[in-house]
C-alpha cells in the first residue's frame, strides 16, 4: 500500500478516533492500531497534520458519494433532487461522527487554514455539480460551485448541533436552502434572458428612471 492509499484507508478510522481525541496524533495512532497499520508509517502519510487528516476524510466521502450516486443514477431526478441527494449522502456519512465534524470545522475555520479549507469545499462542490450533470463552462460554472459550497457549509453548521429526531431540523433547513437557490436560478435566467438577449444594467436603470407608460 502506497502512502496515498494508506491515507485514504486510515481516514475513516481517524474520523472515528477524532470523536474522542480530536484531529491529533493520538487519533492517528489509534486509527493505525485499529486498522493494523504501522504508526510510524501512518505519521509519514499525514505529515500535514490535522488538515491532512481532515482532507483525507473529505476525499473518502467524495469518492464514496461518486460511487453511490453516479451521474447516470441521478439523471432521472430533477436538479433540486439531485443536489439534495448528494448533500444528504454526505450528511449521512458524517452521522455518528458529529463531534469529529465539529472539531474539523473549527480547525478549518482557523485563519491559517482558510485557503486549504476553501479549496476542499470547492472540490467537493465541483464533484457534486459534475455528478448532478452540470456542464457549464462560463461564469455559471463558478457561481454554481460557490453557492453550493456555501449551502453545504451552512447545512453542516446546523447538522453538528441538530438533536432533532432523525435530524429533521437539518433536512428542513437543507430543503429551504435548496428552494432558495432554485428561486435564485430562476430569477437569474429571467434577468439574463434566453436566446442571446443579455441583461443590461444600463437599460435596467433607465427603465427605473423612465418607466414604461
Amino acid at each position: 500500500m502506497t502512502l496515498a492509499e494508506l491515507r485514504l484507508h486510515l481516514a475513516p478510522h481517524i474520523a472515528d478516533a477524532a470523536v474522542f481525541d480530536g484531529w491529533t496524533e493520538a487519533a492517528l495512532t489509534e486509527a493505525a492500531r485499529s486498522a493494523g497499520a504501522d504508526a510510524d508509517v501512518a505519521r509519514l502519510a499525514f505529515k500535514g497534520g490535522a488538515m491532512a487528516m481532515i482532507g483525507a476524510w473529505i476525499e473518502t466521502v467524495d469518492a464514496a458519494m461518486a460511487q453511490a450516486l453516479p451521474a447516470e443514477a441521478l439523471a432521472a431526478m430533477k436538479i433540486r433532487e439531485r443536489i439534495r441527494a448528494l448533500v444528504q449522502f454526505r450528511l449521512d456519512a458524517a452521522a455518528g461522527r458529529e463531534e469529529a465534524l465539529r472539531r474539523a470545522l473549527a480547525i478549518m475555520a482557523m485563519p491559517q487554514n482558510a485557503a486549504s479549507a476553501l479549496k476542499m469545499g470547492w472540490r467537493s462542490a465541483d464533484i457534486m455539480w459534475r455528478l448532478a450533470g452540470d456542464t457549464a463552462t462560463d461564469w455559471n460554472h463558478y457561481s454554481k460551485r460557490a453557492i453550493l459550497a456555501s449551502l453545504y457549509a451552512a447545512t453542516l453548521a446546523v447538522f453538528v448541533g441538530d438533536e432533532s429526531e432523525g435530524k429533521s431540523d437539518t433536512r428542513a433547513f437543507l430543503d429551504r436552502r435548496i428552494e432558495g437557490v432554485m428561486r435564485f436560478e430562476t430569477l437569474k435566467r429571467k434577468w439574463l434572458r434566453p436566446q442571446g438577449e443579455h441583461f443590461s444594467p444600463v437599460r435596467f436603470l433607465g427603465r427605473l428612471r423612465y418607466p414604461a407608460r
